[in-house]
This record gives C-alpha cells, structure tokens and sequence, in this order.
C-alpha cells in the first residue's frame, strides 16, 4: 500500500474539507459587519451554556466515534456498529452538525449559521471522493450500509427511533 493511500484511509476528505471550511469562515468572519445580521441572543449566559453544550456533544461524538473505529482500522474494515450505527462520517457530523452551530451561537450573529448551514452542501460534494474509496474498498456492503445511515446529521437513525412498531 502507498503513503498516499494509507494517508486517505487515516484522514479521508477531512483535510481539504476543513480548509474549506475556514476559507468560507473567514470570508463570513471578515464580511459580518458589512453584511448587517442581527445577534442569535441577547441572553450571554444562555449563549455560554449552548456553546458548550455544543462542544460537550462535539466531544462525546469524537470520542465514541473514535472508540467504534480506532485510526489504524480505517479503510481496513466496514463498521456499522457503535457510531457508525447513527452517522455514516460521525467525525466530521460532530463538527457540521453540533460544533459548528455551537460555534454560531458563540459567535452570536446569524451569518455564522448561514456559515454552518452551507457547510452541509460543501461538505456533501466533499465527502464524495472518500465514499467512493469506500465503495471500491467494500463493494456492495458499504453501498447498503450507506442507504440505512446518514451521513452527518443522524435524521435516518432518529426517525427510525419515531416509528410505531
């Protein structure tokens, strides 16, 4: 196997997916006065605690995700189970779907959940490249598994915990 492949399996679209993010961060960050938006909360200690619940959630989701697929086991096996069971990419879910709008509201002004919200597209087309990796690497499995789990925000797992059996 080559450096090249071992690093894609390690971090996957991660990388350039994380430069993107702060490219289009700073872009808001440096327009946020020009562009006028209103602040999320008038309330600083409301503000506080659902930033860091944001980074408690962001934290637990690492962890457990790290727990269920340890780095070295990366593209050498399919794992469905664990955080896998609720995210098919539950390492970069935590941060597009509880870090960056934690982030946000820290930030306290709604162009940083403009910011958050067009994350998902880019991350989408980004994420691509990796899938298909994961395709050529497991076949038809993975091409299942990625019909039952969504991809960074757990809405399959969740509306499956809804139904009425």
């Amino acid at each position: 196997m080559s450096e090249w492949t071992r690093y894609q399996k390690l971090f996957g679209a991660g990388p350039r997916g994380t430069i993107l993010s702060m490219v289009l961060f700073l872009l808001v960050w440096w327009q946020e006065e020009t562009l006028g938006l209103p602040a999320i909360l008038d309330n600083e200690n409301l503000r506080l605690l659902l930033s860091g619940v944001s980074i408690v959630l962001t934290i637990v989701i690492v962890a457990w995700s790290l727990k269920s697929l340890p780095p070295s086991a990366r593209g050498e096996r399919l794992v469905q189970e664990g955080a896998f069971a609720v995210f098919l990419h539950p390492l970069y879910g935590a941060f597009l779907s509880c870090f960056n709008f934690g982030l946000a509201v820290f930030m306290n002004n709604y162009v940083y959940v403009i910011w958050a919200i067009l994350l998902h597209p880019l991350w989408h087309w980004n994420i691509r490249y990796e899938e298909n990796l994961m395709t050529a690497q497991f076949g038809d499995a993975y091409t299942q598994y990625r019909r039952t789990v969504s991809r960074f925000f757990p809405l399959k797992f969740l509306v499956s915990l809804l139904k009425i059996k």
